[in-house]
């Protein structure tokens, strides 16, 4: 038997503090979407890719089907600013408790406000990350935007 990640655990225990019943899976280290969904056995746009920028200083978190790229004027304008940037990972880290590649759609150290691709929502299930490069879970995509308490919004680019 594996030692379950301490973040993975707290995964958990943030879904189940939401009323979800998650159980997360470890897949090996999938670096990209398309490693994940091939890993998985899933269509890459179900692939959730937890993304961290900075919208005018404020730390923001955006969910973009793993099919889709982030255009990065529509989650400034979602967000109410202008001026959009990545962070670092230490930021991620910072903010979420968790690093770059194993941010989880909720159980963060900080309220984040979270933006959510409604490509997503075509899905009956999506895959996220459990905290950990290698852990993920499965989810309903509508889940998902409750448990998050995300906003969705038109964030691909064209």
């Amino acid at each position: 038997m594996t030692d379950v990640h301490p973040n993975v655990t707290r995964v958990v225990e943030a879904a189940r503090a939401r009323g979800l019943d998650i159980v997360p899976r470890n897949f090996g280290n999938a670096k990209t979407a398309i490693d994940a969904a091939n890993v998985i056995g899933v269509e890459v746009g179900q692939i959730v890719k937890s993304l961290i920028f900075g919208v005018d200083g404020e730390v923001v978190l955006a969910y973009v089907s793993g099919a889709n790229q982030l255009d990065e004027k529509k989650l400034a304008a979602a967000a109410g600013g202008t001026k959009c940037a990545r962070v670092d990972a230490d930021v991620v880290r910072e903010t979420t408790g968790f690093p770059i590649g194993g941010v989880p759609p909720f159980g963060h150290k900080t309220h984040l406000r979270i933006f959510i691709d409604p490509d997503l929502l075509q899905y009956d299930e999506v895959w996220a990350a459990a905290g950990t490069w290698h852990d993920v879970f499965g989810i309903e995509p509508h889940k998902l935007v409750e448990a998050s308490e995300g906003l969705v919004v038109e964030l691909k680019r064209c």
